[in-house]
């Protein structure tokens, strides 16, 4: 006869891995992929330049940038296109994809105006480098995350900093100038993730000249001027940003009301 004092017990009808065992997985998210336009539906780029924006500032500012070219998209299927608008819009959530042309050389613009999480990123970046899209370099745009920031950070601060990989970093001893110059490397021990790790790392990994630039605060005019002053000194040097006079005065209401969603948390 058992022991009912010292025998295991059967499993619980109501241990969660027990339970699991009764759901049927979840299905997996379609690939994200790449659309070009019908003359380009072929073609590999090669771009001089290809610049990734993820931050609020450097959206705004390269989505009002004169001369650019709309030639295609990155969709995430888990995104819909039905709160979209027919036009580009900062509103859409999209991945749009323009040409510029400047100083005969082919420059490429992805504006990320969605989130894509970690388990996404990877495969994000592959379709951003290194498969249909070739650059000689790369800049990718984000926001500090505080949570992976070591220090305090005030809502007063106002600061960009870099990261690159180890062939950008070697450009001096080359003869070719950095991409960014003038700025701090991002401290030690302070963390980035997300799609900005992920496409830096895809850059070290094609040994392609790369740096990611991160920004802080989130939002705001001072911020988004740094952004549009170094990209008009170091790296879009004689193009026109914008035929519209407001571009601050509009980013600023725009940040205003963005800040009010703002969890006060960011700034501890």
């Amino acid at each position: 006869m058992d022991d009912v004092v010292t025998d295991l017990p059967p499993p619980s009808r109501f241990l969660l891995e027990d339970l699991n065992n009764f759901t049927p997985p979840s299905q997996p998210l379609p690939s994200p992929f790449l659309v070009f336009s019908n003359l380009d539906s072929n073609k590999s780029f090669h771009p001089s330049l290809l610049i990734v924006a993820m931050s609020s500032p450097s959206l705004h500012f390269l989505h009002h940038l004169s001369f650019k070219t709309l030639i295609g998209a990155l969709v995430l299927p888990e995104f819909a296109f039905s709160g979209n608008t027919v036009e580009p819009s900062l509103g859409d959530k999209s991945c749009n994809i323009y040409a510029l042309n400047h100083s005969d050389k082919l420059i490429m613009i992805a504006l990320v105006q969605y989130s894509v999480t970690a388990e996404r990123s990877h495969e994000v970046s592959k379709l951003l480098i290194g498969e249909r899209i070739i650059p000689e370099r790369v800049l990718i745009l984000d926001s500090v995350q505080s949570r992976y920031f070591r220090g305090k950070l005030s809502p007063d601060d106002i600061f960009a900093v870099k990261l690159e990989t180890s062939l950008e970093r070697k450009s001096s001893d080359t003869g070719d100038s950095p991409l960014i110059k003038g700025l701090d490397y991002f401290s030690s021990g302070s963390v980035v993730d997300g799609l900005a790790a992920a496409l830096l790392s895809r850059c070290q990994l094609k040994k392609i000249k790369g740096t990611l630039c991160v920004s802080w605060p989130h939002f705001g005019i001072s911020v988004m001027s740094l952004i549009k002053s170094l990209l008009l000194k170091d790296v879009l040097a004689g193009i026109n940003p914008s035929s519209d006079m407001n571009l601050e005065s509009g980013y600023l209401s725009f940040s205003r009301r963005k800040d009010l969603h703002l969890d006060s948390e960011l700034y501890t």
